[in-house]
């Protein structure tokens, strides 16, 4: 029997998400293959993927993707992409007489974007750029994805990308569909004029001519869906794509009701060119956003490595094994990405949950925030058991928060779903010898499964949990960041000795993440109306109501926050009911 193709639209509103969704995309497309020699892989990436062809007949495969930014935000990459390009077209021109043209000199490309033109022209780069493998057959103007990921993968030279990367399609490494990009021309991604700042100016974006441009795209990558299981949404949280995204997750709420819409609202560590001013907009972005984009969601999950969403949060995230600069956005969404390509499995696989039962498994009577936690990258030493990698943290969980939201270590939680990826050529149980007294009860176990579900519930004994093993590893080719640690093998497992300089990179990744609800969420929704309530807005941010909302709505929407996170203490279900109880 096959499998059936649960086809996913994805949406990325907002420059950072753009950011996080370039690697993420860049993740899938390293882990395409078309070759029927391949091994199928436990992955099915039509559910992200389009397959479509170019006016020469070539067979492309490109994300079901809409992406919204701001005018200046794409620097060398066209609107409408370089896939379908028949050519300038001149015939329309009558004028005999003389012309003269002024062409403004175009952003120069750095040199991962020089490469990739050179394949797209059916170049095969320079010997010394690859390892001993064999160079693929490359014919101009076919360029194949098990092509360039081929020499992607083999390419030994080393992007350095830290300084050459000013937007996120500086490091896009795949073609996308020429209705993907949709630019705001209303609002300007750098300089100090006409910027995007308040929710209420991202709410007010949605009508006239971006309303229907939306929901042209929509409908052309919905309609050619045979089983549309839903939308993921990565939306900026902390600026005014906040609005933008909480009127989009209405719509979408409103027109494909039924279907999952799980949303990931994403904060940078640190924004450039930051005032006091702004930091109180993003701390009333945040709260006007998560309050209104969880209501018209499957399930909101704030993503950040800073330390909180307040003004003054603690310090960025620390990973054992990563090197990675918090004020990099190249660097910390590539982090982020790599927790999401572990977090979005299981609707993902070919026998996977969809995104609705992943849903009701966490939104456990209407909480429907989740935090997110991740061990990027998993700790395992090469040639070691999974008994043995977990028994190295019986005294701590190896995942670090990506929410903001740390663990409370009290073992409540409503519902929990954790997802281990990139065991390949790893055992999962021990190999013990007739007689051997096991090392620990999890070296006693004889099924995956069972070794990682009681790691985990050692420490949450009584609480729900579901759990998603996947050999796979996530690939890394050019241009992930090369942020990890020395002690890190190619295949991303621990070595007992630092790997000399020079040595090959990593080129795949485990990772561990958690999905939570549990009383923790309610602390950090707490936290985050209380930020917001503090504050005086009508005399310290008179500005910020000056586009919408009115106040009446500002106190409806606070009010609605707390309501949330009193949602969150045991045995309480959201309801408006609840408003009648006092906070202690």
């Amino acid at each position: 029997m096959s499998n059936v193709c649960r086809e996913v639209v994805t949406l990325q509103l907002g420059h950072y998400s753009n950011f996080v969704g370039t690697h993420w995309w860049n993740l899938q497309d390293a882990s395409l293959s078309y070759d029927p020699e391949t091994p199928p892989s436990e992955i099915q990436s039509d559910v992200l993927f389009r397959e479509g062809q170019t006016p020469g007949g070539h067979v492309t495969h490109t994300p079901r993707l809409i992406a919204m930014d701001l005018k200046g935000s794409l620097r060398t990459l066209r609107q409408e992409g370089n896939l379908y390009d028949a050519g300038t077209d001149t015939s329309a021109a009558t004028w005999e007489g003389s012309l003269m043209m002024h062409k403004e000199s175009p952003p120069q490309k750095n040199s991962f974007l020089e490469d990739l033109d050179r394949m797209d022209k059916g170049e095969i780069l320079a010997q010394d750029d690859f390892y001993s493998s064999p160079r693929p057959h490359c014919s101009a103007g076919a360029v194949s994805v098990d092509t360039v990921n081929s020499q992607l993968a083999r390419v030994q030279k080393g992007y350095r990308l830290e300084g050459s990367v000013k937007v996120w399609s500086d490091f896009l490494r795949i073609h996308l569909h020429p209705r993907s990009v949709s630019v705001i021309h209303q609002y300007n991604h750098d300089g100090e004029a006409h910027r995007l700042e308040t929710f209420g100016q991202g709410e007010g974006l949605l009508q006239g001519p971006l309303l229907e441009q939306l929901e042209d795209k929509l409908h052309f990558f919905v309609e050619e869906c045979d089983y549309l299981q839903g939308f993921q949404v990565f939306c900026d949280l902390a600026d005014g794509f906040a609005g933008l995204g909480s009127k989009v997750t209405e719509m979408l709420q409103d027109s494909y009701g039924g279907r999952g819409i799980l949303t990931w609202g994403l904060a940078p560590v640190s924004h450039p060119d930051t005032t006091p001013m702004k930091e109180l907009y993003h701390v009333l972005n945040c709260a006007l956003g998560t309050v209104n984009m969880a209501a018209n969601s499957s399930f909101f999950c704030p993503l950040t490595l800073r330390g909180g969403l307040g003004r003054r949060p603690s310090s960025p995230v620390a990973f054992p094994h990563l090197n990675y600069d918090p004020s990099l956005w190249y660097h910390s969404s590539s982090v982020l990405a790599l927790a999401l390509d572990a977090l979005t499995l299981p609707y993902r696989l070919k026998d996977g949950a969809p995104m609705w039962q992943m849903a009701d498994t966490l939104a456990v009577s209407g909480r429907k925030v989740v935090a997110a936690y991740g061990a990027v990258p998993f700790p395992m030493m090469h040639g070691a058991a999974l008994p043995d990698a977990l028994s190295a943290c019986a005294d701590a969980l190896p995942w670090k928060p990506l929410s903001a939201c740390p663990e409370p270590g009290d073992g409540r939680c409503y519902g929990q779903l954790v997802t281990l990826r990139g065991f390949e050529g790893q055992r999962l149980t021990s190999s013990l010898a007739p007689g051997t007294q096991p090392a620990t009860p999890l070296h006693d176990l004889h099924r995956g499964e069972d070794v990682l579900e009681s790691y985990v519930r050692s420490f949450y004994p009584r609480s729900p949990l579901a759990l998603q093993l996947v050999s796979t590893p996530s690939a890394l080719t050019p241009p992930f960041p090369q942020i990890f640690s020395h002690f890190l093998g190619p295949r991303g497992f621990l070595q007992s000795q630092p790997l000399p300089p020079g040595s090959r990179a990593v080129s795949l990744a485990p990772v561990m993440t958690s999905l939570q609800s549990g009383p923790a969420v309610g602390s950090w929704l707490s936290q985050l109306h209380s930020g917001a309530g503090a504050l005086d807005i009508r005399r310290s941010a008179p500005s910020f109501l000056s586009q919408g909302p009115e106040m009446s709505d500002y106190k409806d929407a606070l009010e609605e926050l707390r309501l949330l996170g009193r949602c969150y203490r045991d045995g309480t279900m959201c309801s408006s009911s609840s408003s009648e109880d006092n906070d202690d």
